[in-house]
């Protein structure tokens, strides 16, 4: 507050002021201001009066919807997982860059590959896409994909903070055409409790104990120790490796000799036994079996499932416990399949700068650790740890990676695993015994490794 000496000299200045006005002649002249903002007032009394003056400030618009870059987002997240991408990651990347909108749209996966066929005909391919790792040598070969190792400058930055496995599913002849966004494979998931009631304490460590372990359980309970979803690589080709045998050569130019090779014979014989004598659940035949369910009801005492499943389970069943153990091993050791989406920019885009940006935010340390709530295992080796201390499950996961092998990276995989479904399935309903059907199979592929 001013004094009242200040306050009684400010009046005698006014006063002098008005008197001056009054009297004289002609107006005092002020001096020029002292400053833009400050203007001096001299009296005759030499009294100053220092008047502020507004200072202006200028303000930033917020950019216009003319200025807003919109990229489309195409993906095959789980209903828990897009909750996390739209209510966490997508507005955080959006606080960040105000003139870049995201639209993600979720497409189930079983019509992903060919809703993206689809789209890249009629050229309205959206701007980023999370792709199944197997997918990207088949895209890249079209001339789907640009070449994100020179859309963005700093790519090796990224290449050099991820996992290098994941890494290399972007590599197709002398260019990378993603980066790896999450990674997974598949464990063992063992009902303890089911195990329990056929006196059984720990999960299987081989093939021969899990065999075991399923006659006890199917004595005790007369329920299906095993279940999966088809016949599919993704769900056979864990057993095949276990076992020893393969889908072709490590060069990957020729099947005959090891789809139909004595160890690969000896996979599918293993799991047309464990039909017939039923260990193993009629739905890999096709059927509605909810897994989840039966596995919380202790009608089902054994899966294979990835680090997705324990938010997903517990968010259905918050009372089941859940226990997971290495797969089984057998002659060729414990070898799982390594899964995970790559994060890509389509050629079409005609906002690959911004589609660039998004794509550095969701490698983003903050991105991968909030995915990893929702059961992403993240591909960065610094966020690793972290989410193994926040999520200890994902460490099996990690554990199971280490021997895990990826599904073929050729072009034409989606053929050659239509031909191994369908083989499957002829095996495991009885209409040829395995080593005929596998014949036929490695006839078929052989072509199109050529």
């Amino acid at each position: 507050m001013p004094s009242r000496r200040f306050a009684t000299l400010f009046s005698i200045a006014a006063i002098a002021v008005l008197i001056l006005t009054a009297c004289s002649p002609a107006p005092v002249t002020a001096p020029p201001p002292a400053s833009p903002a400050i203007q001096t007032v001299v009296v005759p009394e030499k009294q100053t009066v220092v008047v502020p003056q507004p200072v202006p400030v200028t303000v930033t618009p917020a950019p216009t919807t003319a200025q807003i870059t919109t990229i489309t987002f195409w993906h095959s997240y789980n209903p828990v997982e897009t909750k996390q991408l739209e209510g966490t990651v997508i507005p955080a990347f959006q606080k960040a860059h105000p003139d870049i909108k995201v639209q993600d749209q979720a497409v189930p996966y079983d019509n992903f590959h060919q809703k993206l066929l689809t789209a890249i005909a009629g050229g309205t391919a959206p701007d980023v896409a999370r792709l199944d790792i197997i997918w990207i040598p088949e895209f890249a070969q079209l001339g789907a994909l640009a070449t994100l190792d020179t859309v963005m400058s700093d790519f090796n930055d990224f290449k050099s903070k991820v996992f290098p496995g994941p890494l290399a599913t972007n590599a197709w002849q002398g260019h990378y055409y993603g980066l790896p966004l999450d990674t997974n494979t598949r464990v063992l998931v063992w009902n303890k409790d089911m195990y329990a009631k056929a006196g059984l304490t720990d999960a299987p460590k081989t093939i021969d104990e899990f065999l075991a372990d399923c006659a006890r359980i199917k004595a005790a309970t007369n329920a299906p120790c095993f279940a999966d979803g088809g016949t599919y690589g993704w769900a056979v080709m864990p057993w095949i490796w276990s076992f020893g045998g393969d889908i072709t050569d490590p060069q990957i130019t020729k099947a005959t000799g090891y789809i139909n090779g004595p160890d690969t014979v000896a996979a599918y014989q293993f799991m047309k036994d464990m039909l017939d004598k039923g260990y193993l659940d009629k739905s890999i035949l096709g059927g509605g079996l909810d897994t989840y369910g039966g596995f919380a009801k202790d009608q089902l005492a054994d899966m294979l499932d990835g680090p997705w499943m324990p938010p997903l389970f517990s968010s259905q069943y918050p009372n089941k416990a859940l226990n997971f153990a290495l797969l089984p091993a057998g002659k060729g050791g414990s070898i799982s399949v390594v899964g995970g989406e790559d994060i890509t920019v389509f050629q079409q885009s005609k906002n690959k700068e911004a589609a660039a940006e998004f794509i550095r935010f969701m490698l983003s340390p903050e991105a991968q650790v909030a995915m990893a709530e929702a059961g992403q295992m993240p591909v960065r080796g610094d966020v690793a740890d972290q989410a193994v201390k926040g999520h200890p499950y994902f460490q099996i996961f990690f554990d199971q990676l280490k021997t895990a092998r990826a599904r073929l990276p050729h072009p034409n995989w989606p053929k050659i695993e239509s031909i191994l479904t369908d083989t499957g399935q002829i095996i495991l309903r009885g209409e040829k015994t395995p080593q005929a059907a596998l014949d036929d199979a490695a006839a078929q592929i052989d072509p199109l490794l050529k």
